[in-house]
């Protein structure tokens, strides 16, 4: 068994209910320890309590001397390979597994500190771009890095948790995608069962700060020996400075120095992942049944094709679609985020500023600006406390922007 593993937590249990599972029957089988199952609506099936919103469910198997004991399917959600959960059968009880998202984590204990993980796992070439973009985020903002749980206000916590629904709202609509943890009932159950277990630990909010605002938020949950990345997010104007890569090498550097085992990325395929990753694994269902029952037998089988099924078009990559259709439907109302094209313009004379409009970016109207500067100031080196930006009146270019070093003018797509 995982020690201290967040999913199988009262609270975690408690709070999904309450979101998820009102008044609804539980049943605890003794040879399925430590779990509790809740029924489905509608079919002859009961599932772990928490279901697909764990990173990862494991249990000890207890067949006996139980002939009674089971007389319906159980189905478990989302037990990692790497987990090495026994899987047993007996005269009675049947088992079946089905696998399905990829999983992926590095073994943080194969490594003394963060600096032998970059030598081991990155080319040089690699290791010194990933620290230019960490090395440029500092020199260019105000940033500060907190691992926020343990003893923490309230207050703070829910400011936190607004900034992380808004970077999160303001990514998918700029991919144009369907995220499901931006579903209201998902969201306030992730809201509200993160903070008792961040109070005791077992759940943190890892923010990257420009000044105090946060520019990305990552929500972990913690065993004793593993960090599992739930949901990860970042303000997509630092796009320049790769603010994904910066939070990870972060995060694995906390989780060294704190003696971690394993840093688990969780289920779903992305590129990055295979980038970081040290061990891929499968995330499987496993389902428990009557052998003796022909409904139980059916109905175990038949959900066992139902994910394969799924695990299959997913290969193929029709979620993605799927996800996009979702969220045009979803959407049909909403404004999409408009893109805005423009060049940097090289000047060979030092413009004067004394007749020019100065431009605030804080202003709602000039938040198109905003990818444009801090790419300014990645490309220069600039610091953005330094730097000013001027409307231009001329046929070459529609901004000036000015930092300590450099002058460059920009000119906006027609």
């Amino acid at each position: 068994m995982i020690k201290g593993n967040p999913f199988l937590s009262d609270t975690f249990s408690g709070v999904w209910k309450k979101h998820f599972y009102t008044n609804g029957k539980v049943k605890k089988p003794e040879f399925l320890a430590p779990l509790t199952f809740a029924k489905h609506p509608s079919l002859p099936v009961w599932h772990n309590m928490g279901s697909t919103l764990t990173k990862g469910i494991d249990y000890q198997v207890n067949l006996g001397d139980r002939p009674n004991e089971i007389n319906d399917t159980y189905l478990i959600f989302d037990v990692p390979s790497y987990f090495n959960v026994e899987k047993s059968e007996s005269n009675q009880i049947g088992f079946l597994s089905s696998k399905q998202y990829p999983g992926y984590l590095i073994d943080l204990d194969t490594f003394t500190d963060f600096q032998q993980f970059m030598q081991k796992t990155f080319s040089k070439s690699s290791r010194y771009k990933l620290n230019k973009y960490k090395r440029r985020l500092e020199e260019c903002f105000d940033i500060t890095y907190k691992m926020v749980w343990g003893d923490v206000e309230k207050k703070e916590y829910n400011e936190i948790f607004e900034s992380f629904r808004n970077l999160l709202e303001k990514r998918f609509d700029d991919k144009e995608v369907y995220n499901n943890n931006l579903d209201t009932t998902e969201w306030n159950f992730y809201k509200e069962v993160a903070y008792p277990l961040l109070l005791d630990k077992k759940a943190a909010l890892y923010v990257i700060y420009d000044q105090n605002i946060p520019i990305g938020v990552t929500l972990n949950y913690f065993s004793e020996e593993i960090i599992f990345d739930a949901i990860t997010v970042f303000d997509i104007d630092y796009a320049k400075f790769h603010l994904g890569s910066v939070t990870i090498m972060k995060l694995i550097e906390w989780g060294l120095e704190n003696n971690f085992k394993i840093f688990d990325f969780s289920k779903g395929h992305f590129e990055y992942k295979t980038r970081w990753a040290t061990r891929t694994y499968d995330f499987e269902y496993h389902i428990y049944f009557n052998k003796k029952s022909i409904k139980s037998k059916v109905t175990a089988n038949s959900v066992k094709k139902f994910f394969d099924l799924k695990q299959n078009l997913r290969e193929k990559n029709l979620n993605e679609r799927l996800h996009k259709l979702t969220y045009g439907l979803k959407n049909q109302k909403k404004e999409k985020p408009s893109t805005t094209g423009y060049n940097f313009i090289e000047l060979e004379n030092t413009v004067s500023t004394d007749n020019l409009d100065m431009v605030t970016l804080e202003k709602q109207e000039n938040n198109h600006l905003k990818t444009i500067a801090f790419e300014f100031l990645y490309l220069n080196n600039e610091c953005m406390k330094n730097l000013k930006i001027f409307k231009v009146e001329h046929n070459e270019m529609d901004y000036l922007f000015v930092g300590n070093l450099k002058q460059t003018g920009v000119q906006m797509s027609k």
